[in-house]
């Protein structure tokens, strides 16, 4: 087979082309922000859903139920 001729180009291969190349030259990566440390005693505000009879089990004992909670999960955690 002979060689073909190549299809001659156009305004938008060319521009389509120098985008393209713009875009790889400019665009940078992104990083993942960094973890930042837990500060200690500080507390964030999360929804979380537990079985009702667990809920009334921590609210029996009264106020501070959601301490004991967080302190049944730390345990939880090997914290």
């Amino acid at each position: 087979m002979a060689d073909q001729p190549r299809r001659p180009r156009t305004l938008n291969d060319a521009r389509t082309e120098a985008e393209a190349a713009f875009k790889r030259t400019t665009t940078k990566v992104a990083e993942a922000p960094a973890k930042q440390a837990a500060v200690p005693g500080v507390r964030e505000q999360v929804t979380l859903r537990i079985d009702q009879d667990v809920l009334e089990w921590f609210q029996e004992g009264g106020p501070g139920w959601q301490d004991r909670i967080n302190e049944a999960l730390r345990k939880a955690a090997g914290k």
